[in-house]
């Protein structure tokens, strides 16, 4: 795809663009019909993205190396170990789980602590609060973040307000909620969801997306310690990808804070998961081809979000673009938008860009994940605008 697009910058003059706004929310330069340069057969998409390790922390002791659902694993055995009421319960996870998160848990704690359910999303929620309910530590998998809607209603009508209602007498604050999420290149309709924003409406839960193994293991510890219940969403296709050198010691990465991956200067970038590596990509191809100073930030936590720092990095760059692999309509891009346009009007340079999956979903496998190379010509469009 880089020699697609070195291609695509030396053969194509500026005349052979033009502006268009494509399926994706964002508005991008498109090659006429008239040029023959553009590559036809080279379109790369964010299954091929290049996985950007973080650097290995010092602060929490050894550490060795772990993809990202061993770094699950670590910590639900860390919290095992040094929580006696902690159970972990869901479709599989007594022999490991589909993508492995579990395994060995059954055999070193019991099957009275890790143990199978039924086939009911409902039903495995619904337990779940009333085992926090109770004072013990609930930690809950959904096999597929696609299938967590049958237990939408438990988890927004009971989960999220059983403190509410009750005056703060009753709360289920220690249930915690995992589920793979996500694209991955094969997963079509039912295994390639994105669904944060239909939760994010919901005051009373926590929803946490990680990037990589060190982000996973401190961010879903943060999830276990914290008083209210938690939706912790894995990206599927890093289980494997993303290798890095993880603590085995438990640490807490706080919720709520995004953090800033990669300073710049000229346009601020906002993803979550997957794509903050795809955006990071970008960016360094921006900086190399145009100059463009980019600045990446890892949303990490949903609900409740990071304003001050996103909007801190808006003030500064004057121009934002979001991405994640939610369809556009609803998607919490809109959320991140209206808010930065109501505080940093004053300081934005451009209109805000999102960089979406289309309202059509992922109906095939060509539009199942976002192109990167869409991302490319969209900086590559505002790019120009900074010359």
């Amino acid at each position: 795809m880089m020699a697609a697009v070195r291609l695509l910058l030396r053969t194509v003059s500026s005349s052979s663009f033009s502006c268009v706004h494509s399926g994706f929310g964002a508005t991008l330069l498109r090659v006429s019909p008239s040029c023959s340069s553009r590559p036809k057969t080279q379109k790369r998409h964010a299954a091929h993205f290049t996985y950007q390790p973080d650097p290995v922390p010092a602060e929490y002791g050894p550490t060795v190396k772990m993809n990202l659902f061993q770094s699950v694993t670590s910590a639900l055995d860390n919290r095992l170990a040094t929580d006696p009421t902690a159970v972990i319960f869901g479709e599989d996870v007594a022999f490991g789980g589909v993508f492995r998160c579990t395994v060995g848990l059954r055999d070193k704690y019991g099957k009275d602590r890790v143990f199978n359910t039924p086939l009911c999303e409902q039903g495995i929620v619904g337990f779940g609060i009333g085992v926090a309910a109770a004072g013990a530590t609930a930690i809950a998998e959904i096999q597929f973040a696609d299938y967590i809607f049958p237990a939408f209603d438990q988890i927004v009508n009971e989960a999220a307000k059983y403190r509410y209602r009750s005056g703060n007498l009753f709360d289920c604050g220690n249930l915690t909620i995992r589920a793979p999420w996500g694209c991955v290149g094969h997963g079509s309709l039912y295994h390639s969801q994105s669904p944060e924003a239909f939760f994010a409406h919901c005051p009373g839960l926590k929803i946490v997306v990680p990037r990589g193994p060190i982000q996973a293991k401190g961010l879903l510890l943060s999830c276990f310690a914290d008083k209210n219940p938690c939706i912790f969403f894995e990206p599927k296709i890093l289980y494997r990808a993303a290798v890095e050198q993880v603590p085995t010691e438990p640490y807490h990465i706080p919720l709520s804070q995004a953090e800033v991956v990669q300073e710049g200067s000229d346009m601020t970038f906002v993803a979550w998961g997957t794509q903050v590596h795809v955006m990071r990509e970008v960016a360094t191809m921006a900086q190399e081809k145009l100059g463009v100073s980019c600045e990446v930030i890892d949303l990490r936590t949903i609900l409740p979000w990071d304003v001050e720092t996103i909007c801190k990095s808006v003030v500064k760059t004057g121009r934002l673009l979001i991405s994640h692999e939610a369809p556009v309509t609803g998607g919490f891009a809109a959320e991140i938008s209206s808010t930065v346009q109501e505080q940093c009007f004053l300081n934005l340079e451009a209109p805000i860009t999102r960089l979406l999956i289309s309202d059509c979903g992922h109906d095939d496998l060509s539009s199942e994940l976002l192109p990167l190379t869409d991302c490319y010509l969209c900086v590559f469009e505002n790019g120009h605008e900074l010359q």
